[in-house]
C-alpha cells in the first residue's frame, strides 16, 4: 500500500485504552500510520507495506546496517500490552507478529509488517465504540505523552469532557519521567500538551481539579474538549516523510569495536567517535534500569542531539564551544534529576 494523500486513523476504544508500555515517539506515530494505511472493516489488509527509506524517515533512522535495523523492527515487534479481563485478570500480546525487509523484482527495498491474530478483535470489524482522527494530527505532535494525550481526548471529543483520575492519567501516557512534585506534572505535561495541542492539532482542551483530598491534593483531573480551528497547518504523509532526513543507506561508513555504541552513535548521525559515545552511554545507562532496549536508549539520545542542534542554531544565544561537552552536560543533568 502506497503512502499518498490524507489518511484517516480508525481506532477502537478498547485499542485506546491499553498502556503504551513505553513506545516511543516514532512508534507511535508509526502505530497511527499502521492504522491509517489499513481497513478496519477488511482484515485482509492486516499487512501493510513501506518503502524502506519512507520507513527509515518515519522512525527518523540515519545510516544503519542490517542488524542495527533489525533491533528497531524488533523494537516493533516484541512489546508486550496487557488488557484487562472482566474477571479481573488479564490478557498479554503483541501489537505485530511478523516483520519481512526484502528487494522486489526491480530490486527495491521494502518494509512489510503484519498485525497479531491477538491483536485483530481490536483493530478491525469495528463497528462501535471507535473513535477515528486525520493522520496529520499525530504527525504534527512532537511527543510520545501529547499523541496519547491527543487520542485520549479524540476518543472523548463528541461527549465533550472526560474526568479521570492522575494516577490513571500517568498510566495512560506511561510517563519514563514521572515528575512526582504535582507542579512540574502540571508544567511539564498538562500544559505543555495543552499548548501543542492547540498550536498543531484540531483538538483543543481546558481542565481543572476534579475530586479533592487532603491538602487539596488533586485525586482526579475534567478535560473539557472542544474543536480547534486556529492550528499551524494540515500536513500530508508525502510532506512528513519529505521533512525527514534524508541521509539514509544501506550500510554504516563508521565502524567501532563495541556494535552497541556503534548503534547510539548513529543517534547522533556519527558525529563523535567511540571514546565519547562510551561517556555518552555510561550516563545512559545510569538513567535506564537493566534490561532497557538498545533501541529505548537510541531514542532518547536521538532526542537529547536534537535538543543539541536545536541550541546550536540559535543565534541570540553565546556559541555552543564544545557539542560533545554540552551534549554530556545535558546528559548529566538529566542523572542529577534521578
Amino acid at each position: 500500500m502506497g503512502l499518498k494523500g490524507t489518511e484517516i486513523v480508525e481506532k477502537s476504544n478498547s485499542l485506546n485504552e491499553i498502556r503504551l508500555n513505553g513506545m516511543s515517539l516514532q512508534e507511535l506515530r508509526f502505530f497511527s500510520i499502521y492504522l491509517a494505511k489499513i481497513n478496519a472493516r477488511d482484515i485482509t489488509t492486516r499487512k501493510v507495506t513501506f518503502p524502506l527509506n519512507d520507513f527509515k524517515k518515519i522512525m527518523e533512522l540515519g545510516r544503519m546496517n542490517i542488524k542495527h535495523f533489525q533491533n528497531v523492527t524488533n523494537g516493533l515487534l516484541c512489546k508486550v500490552y496487557n488488557q484487562p479481563n472482566d474477571d479481573g485478570g488479564y490478557t498479554g500480546f503483541t501489537l505485530f507478529k511478523r516483520c519481512r525487509v526484502y528487494k522486489d523484482k526491480m530490486e527495491e527495498w521494502y518494509v512489510e509488517i503484519e498485525a497479531s491474530d491477538d491483536a485483530l478483535p481490536m483493530m478491525f470489524n469495528i463497528r462501535k465504540n471507535y473513535f477515528k482522527y486525520e493522520l496529520w494530527n499525530a504527525l504534527r505532535c512532537r511527543s510520545a505523552n501529547q499523541i496519547a494525550f491527543y487520542e485520549l481526548l479524540k476518543q472523548y471529543e463528541k461527549i465533550g469532557k472526560i474526568e479521570i483520575t492522575v494516577p490513571k492519567l500517568r498510566e495512560k501516557l506511561d510517563m519514563t519521567t514521572e515528575y512526582p512534585r504535582w507542579n512540574n506534572f502540571k508544567v511539564k505535561v498538562l500544559d505543555s500538551c495543552q499548548q501543542s495541542l492547540q498550536e498543531n492539532t484540531d483538538i483543543k482542551f481546558d481542565y481543572e481539579r476534579g475530586k479533592v483530598g487532603n491538602g487539596g491534593k488533586w485525586l482526579t483531573i475534567i478535560f473539557y474538549i472542544s474543536k480547534n480551528d486556529n492550528y499551524i497547518d494540515q500536513l500530508t504523509l508525502d510532506e512528513f516523510i519529505d521533512m525527514q532526513q534524508s541521509n539514509v543507506s544501506e550500510e554504516n561508513e563508521f565502524k567501532f569495536q563495541n556494535e552497541n555504541l556503534e548503534f547510539l552513535a548513529d543517534a547522533c548521525n556519527n558525529e563523535f567517535n567511540e571514546t565519547e559515545m562510551t561517556v555518552l552511554n555510561d550516563l545512559i545507562i545510569k538513567l535506564y534500569p537493566f534490561g532497557t532496549s538498545e533501541t529505548e536508549k537510541y531514542n532518547f539520545l536521538y532526542r537529547k542531539y536534537n535538543e543539541l542542534n536545536i541550541r546550536a542554531a540559535r543565534s541570540d544565544l553565546e556559541p555552543i564551544k564544545s557539542r560533545f561537552g554540552w551534549l554530556k552536560n545535558s546528559l548529566q543533568r538529566e542523572v542529577d534529576k534521578t
